[in-house]
């Protein structure tokens, strides 16, 4: 059987669909029909430099992670979905047997098998296999589209829910707002954040956000001639605390920052604008080398951590938070594709806007010979 139709990546800026063998299942796994899959920065990233960090294309590999699609065919072992089951896909299977597995933090297992990242083929096929656990059973009022936004909701979910601990009635800065940074919005709105700050550089993004999940946004100033990054990230954290009357400590004090867009001058200036005491959290990733101020850190006594993935619970949580309504991921779909134009996906994401000068906040491509509306 290999009517198996997928998107795969064989060098820097070349794809094509090629026909795959339809992947055999054990008898704990499952068989899906993927309908649906967002693109994410990662997948243009490996596309357009064929690595990120330590991550590298050597061989063609099918693209995508982010997915849902039905159940076509479950292991003699698998009870939890059935035929026919619509389902979200968490697409990364661990050891179960590591330490990081057995202490709750999969995330961190050193075996993962991740979709669409090297050397493991992505959900951007007719077929993609993984165990039966991994599949979440979408709810009547959810849509496939939905299940496949489950995915950036659960890094999110992951960031602030776990990772940042946010509790009810706390103030919250997100730097970015692009998928991830605005999805951190909702969930922190979601949870009962008092204040949610977003920050980006492009008016017409922090528009968007206000609208969707943001209670106040800040524009940063444009960087000054032969001003270094450091520099300029301390006026601009001056520049957010008095016009969005920011203190270090007390009730109108930033309980926990988050950077989702992984810019040297947004984690620079979040340090400075968290409280003391506060926590900051980085989801974005961007140049891994940066400069930051660690008197502020020390002096703060800052909680500063990394945040990789989702890990158990998140998926759970973001299907709960969807389907409460809690967090509307609809309308962060701002584009959609059939499969056959994958590669204009692709580009108008890299782009970040259409043809037509939409911008471009999230892509979905159909499975194929799925039709684009289909819910």
């Amino acid at each position: 059987m290999s009517d198996n139709p997928s998107f795969v990546l064989k060098g820097v800026l070349d794809v094509e669909i090629q026909q795959k063998p339809v992947p055999e299942i054990d008898r704990n796994e499952v068989l899906v029909e993927v309908k649906k899959t967002g693109i994410c920065g990662s997948d243009v990233h490996f596309l357009v430099h064929g690595r990120i960090g330590d991550f590298v294309v050597e061989k063609p590999m099918v693209l995508g992670h982010e997915a849902a699609g039905v159940v076509s065919k479950v292991g003699s072992s698998v009870t939890n979905v059935k035929v026919g089951d619509r389902v979200a896909m968490e697409p990364g299977a661990t050891c179960r047997k590591c330490e990081a597995c057995k202490e709750g933090r999969y995330q961190l297992c050193p075996d993962v098998i991740f979709a669409a990242t090297p050397p493991t083929d992505g959900t951007l096929a007719r077929y993609y296999r993984l165990p039966s656990d991994l599949a979440y059973p979408l709810p009547p009022n959810l849509s496939l589209e939905d299940g496949a936004m489950m995915e950036p909701l659960s890094v999110a979910v992951h960031a602030v829910s776990k990772l940042g601990a946010l509790r009810s009635n706390q103030s919250v800065a997100v730097f970015g707002c692009g998928p991830v940074g605005l999805l951190c919005m909702a969930v922190a709105k979601a949870l009962g954040a008092s204040r949610v700050i977003a920050v980006d550089i492009v008016p017409s993004r922090l528009e968007f956000a206000k609208a969707y999940a943001a209670t106040d946004v800040f524009l940063p100033p444009p960087m000054e001639k032969d001003e270094s990054r450091v520099a300029f990230s301390i006026r601009n954290a001056q520049a957010m605390k008095e016009k969005l009357g920011i203190a270090d400590r007390g009730p109108q004090a930033i309980d926990l920052v988050l950077d989702a867009s992984g810019a040297e001058v947004s984690i620079q200036t979040g340090i400075r604008i968290v409280k003391s005491g506060g926590t900051f959290v980085q989801v974005g990733m961007g140049n891994p080398n940066v400069n930051i101020d660690m008197f502020v850190v020390i002096c703060k006594e800052l909680v500063i951590k990394g945040s990789f993935r989702y890990g158990p619970g998140d998926y759970p949580l973001a299907i709960a938070l969807a389907t409460s309504g809690k967090v509307d991921v609809k309308p962060l779909v701002s584009h959609r594709f059939p499969f056959t134009q994958a590669r204009e996906a692709f580009e108008t994401t890299r782009n970040g806007k259409s043809p037509d000068g939409k911008g471009v906040i999230k892509a979905i491509i159909s499975g194929p010979d799925v039709d684009i509306n289909e819910a």
